[in-house]
């Protein structure tokens, strides 16, 4: 699309949302800590290890990933959460693209309303934000070891289409 921006769609990634149930905070988080050594971020942030991320995304709810864990990961974190949280599958629901390069801020500052300048948005941040008129999930990876900043986004599949067009075009004003 741009020499300047490269766009990677990830396949196979398990996706999953997780709601704490009413009271069970404290248990959700004790149950991921000893699961995935991770601490569950409160606000708008991620971790992540190994091959697992949580992304929180309001109060009380968080987007679950796994590379290469597609559908069982959302079965594997009901199995290990169920207690303490609703676990939907969001695999087949959502897409995911990775940004880099040069120019992805500059792209990215066509697309969402929030300010992506590395001082505002830094490595490990999350924001729920509209990509044109279609909700969107943005974060902040670690820079690829050039220095470029490199971003995750997700869209719900069935605005996929959309979603790419808006790209294309903020690509093109690159």
């Amino acid at each position: 699309m741009s020499p300047f921006v490269t766009v990677q769609e990830v396949d196979g990634l398990g996706i999953a949302t997780v709601l704490v149930k009413k009271g069970r905070a404290g248990a959700l988080a004790a149950r991921i800590r000893e699961r995935f050594g991770l601490d569950l971020p409160t606000g708008p942030r991620l971790v992540g290890a190994d091959d697992v991320m949580f992304l929180a995304t309001g109060p009380g709810m968080w987007l679950a990933t796994c590379e290469s864990g597609g559908n069982a990961f959302a079965f594997s974190l009901r199995d290990a959460l169920g207690e303490f949280a609703a676990v939907v599958d969001q695999t087949d629901g959502l897409v995911v693209v990775r940004l880099s390069g040069a120019k992805v801020r500059d792209a990215l500052c066509r697309l969402v309303a929030i300010d992506v300048d590395a001082r505002a948005f830094a490595v490990g941040d999350v924001a729920v934000t509209p990509v044109g008129h279609i909700g969107a999930t943005l974060w902040r990876l670690d820079d690829q070891p050039a220095g470029t900043a490199r971003f995750g986004l997700a869209v719900h599949r069935s605005f996929a289409a959309s979603f790419r067009e808006h790209l294309a075009e903020a690509l093109g004003s690159s």
